[in-house]
């Protein structure tokens, strides 16, 4: 779920960037360090704007200076029982690794529907019902969350395609009109990253209903 956050961050800057031109180079060290990151309980989409940030404060050590900044972000948190689209990354006999965006979901051979069945010897290996289900590297997927795992700095999901309306992608892509947990995984499997042109403020609110969390 999607939720309009405000997070602090605090900046040391070396002498040599002060000047007239330090607000801006602290809007894109934040925008750089923050956008992508995974603080272990969710992921940082986007900045979207600054509320505040704090003068400088000089550190005696070696005359570097601290700015803490305090800004707006919208922030993807999973949630048991939510229903994202993934991309699938390898199939196993044990079951089936995606990547919905920055979040890794595996989905066991037990979530798996009894009559999609484990075919090592096609090339590539899939799941198959031998009909028109075929689940292999890259196939499109919507499944549901069942349990997420937060850690340091990842979160990894377990998740289930046995269900109404779950499954392969009839189309075989997922499409941008769906949600942003979809135009995320486009952009994060063809970029490597969140890339911040992409998640321009004005085209975020745009497609976005969000949410605020207090």
């Amino acid at each position: 779920m999607f939720f309009l956050k405000e997070e602090t961050k605090v900046i040391t800057l070396h002498p040599s960037y002060f000047g007239p031109n330090v607000r801006e180079y602290l809007i894109n060290r934040l925008n750089e360090e923050e956008e992508g990151r995974c603080t272990g309980d969710h992921f940082v989409i986007c900045v979207m704007d600054m509320v505040d940030i704090g003068e400088g404060r000089v550190l005696p050590s070696g005359g570097q200076a601290e700015y803490t900044i305090k800004y707006r972000a919208i922030i993807w948190k999973p949630f048991r029982g939510e229903t994202v689209d993934a991309i699938v990354t390898s199939v196993k006999p044990t079951g089936i690794f995606t990547l919905a965006g920055p979040l890794s979901v595996f989905i066991a051979r037990k979530n798996i529907p009894s009559d999609i069945k484990w075919e090592p010897n096609t090339v590539p290996p899939q799941y198959t019902d031998h009909a028109d289900q075929v689940i292999e590297k890259g196939t499109s997927l919507r499944l549901k969350i069942l349990g997420v795992k937060p850690d340091v700095a990842a979160i990894n999901a377990i998740g289930t395609i046995k269900e109404d309306y779950l499954g392969p992608d009839e189309s075989g892509e997922i499409r941008s009109k769906r949600t942003l947990p979809s135009m995320i995984m486009i952009y994060t499997n063809n970029f490597g990253g969140f890339p911040s042109h992409f998640y321009h403020e004005d085209r975020v609110r745009r497609s976005l209903v969000l949410e605020r969390d207090d």
